[in-house]
């Protein structure tokens, strides 16, 4: 949903609505043109009209850069830097960063930085040379945290709005292959492999940079994914020894809660937002090429539905949160790297129910003002443009 405005004044509650939409737990996938190369081990990020799938690994590490537009249309911008794959992606201001990776020879510290008109530039590399670390943003920062380069890492990496990099308080516990999300004032970096154990360690970074501890994860592991939805971030799937389908709410206030599980156990998935869904796509049972098709998503009250699966299985891929759509690119398809990308978007309803109380005044989609004479429920076409006054301060 989106664009609606609820104001008291006068002895009325107005609901004013300006193209307002109302989504449903239903969805359609479709299928871009495919990366311009065969990928896994990728990294998303999105920026003004873009959404971004940078590096990776096919039968050595890529430079590549796909990018699609509003549309889905796909273009090749400048390449990365360095060709690397284990990478990580975040947005600030006007740029999508991907920071870190692996060469195939020495780990990677580049930081590329993609404005809104494609344009790349090489901000400060990063503090430590480091793959498999992760990204997330919060305020005017992009964050990039945790890694590896034959020991974990703490380190934390913050770019703000002008590309300047600092390093904040590390994280409370060095680990790999951990999972980033931001809900309101937070960036969260969940869960990871320390080296010797599977971490269920939750940190946050506020828009000052102030880094606290929540509740941990109800269950420790590595290998599982975040994403947003309304005022919840995620943590999803992952390994501890075996597969997990659990996951893992974290609210406004850093509150924890635990919605209904993924339908299939699985780690090595990808997690996308769109305006009014989060949604966990692919991964794999334990091996390589053990590969699924599997999505789930995730409502702004933690209500789980079931899309249309994937058109192919693919694990190690790359999500990315672009408007009114998820995308899921690229992985490893049981048989090799994979160019597929899929897109989902919640379908819009065509029409809603809107209670009208006795007394109360509307207009809506450039229909005369009505007074309701009687307390009514009215059907109106979605979008809505217009208006309700409800009469008395209140409505049912």
């Amino acid at each position: 949903m989106s664009d609606c405005i609820i104001t008291r004044r006068d002895g009325f509650v107005t609901i004013e609505f300006d193209n307002y939409k109302v989504y449903s737990d239903t969805f359609t996938r479709s299928t871009p043109t495919q990366l311009s190369v065969a990928r896994d081990t990728l990294a998303g990020a999105s920026v003004g009209n873009y959404a971004l799938f940078a590096g990776g690994w096919t039968n050595k590490a890529s430079n590549v850069v796909d990018a699609y537009n509003i549309n889905l249309t796909r273009s090749t911008p400048a390449t990365l830097s360095v060709a690397r794959d284990r990478l990580a992606g975040a947005s600030v201001g006007e740029y999508a960063l991907f920071a870190g990776g692996y060469t195939g020879s020495v780990y990677a510290s580049a930081v590329d930085a993609y404005n809104t008109d494609l344009t790349r530039s090489t901000p400060t590399a990063l503090s430590d040379a480091r793959q498999l670390l992760t990204g997330a943003s919060v305020g005017n920062y992009a964050l990039f945290a945790g890694g590896y380069t034959g020991s974990v890492y703490a380190v934390v990496d913050a770019y703000d709005t002008d590309l300047t990099c600092s390093t904040p308080a590390t994280l409370s516990v060095a680990r790999c292959e951990l999972a980033g999300a931001s809900v309101g004032d937070y960036a969260l970096f969940a869960g990871g492999y320390t080296g010797s154990a599977y971490s269920a360690v939750v940190d946050a970074y506020d828009t000052d940079l102030t880094r606290s501890t929540p509740t941990t994860l109800s269950v420790a592991r590595d290998t599982l994914a975040g994403a947003s939805v309304g005022n919840y971030a995620l943590f999803a799937g992952g390994y501890t020894g075996s597969v997990s389908a659990v996951v893992d709410a974290y609210d406004t206030d850093l509150t924890r809660s635990t919605p209904t599980s993924l339908s299939t156990a699985r780690r090595y998935l990808r997690g996308a937002s769109m305006d009014t869904h989060a949604l966990f796509a692919g991964g794999s049972t334990g091996s390589l090429t053990s590969s699924l098709n599997a999505v789930d998503a995730y409502d702004t009250d933690l209500t789980r539905s079931t899309p249309t699966a994937l058109s192919t299985t693919t694990n190690r891929g790359a999500g990315v949160s672009f408007r009114t759509y998820a995308l899921f690119g690229g992985g490893y398809a049981g048989y090799g790297p994979s160019s597929v990308v899929d897109a989902y978007s919640a379908d819009l309803v065509s029409s809603t129910y809107l209670p009208i109380t006795a007394g109360s005044k509307y207009k809506l989609n450039s229909t005369t003002e009505t007074t309701a004479t009687k307390n009514t429920v009215i059907k109106v076409s979605v979008p809505i443009t217009g208006y309700i006054k409800y009469k008395g301060g209140k409505f049912e």
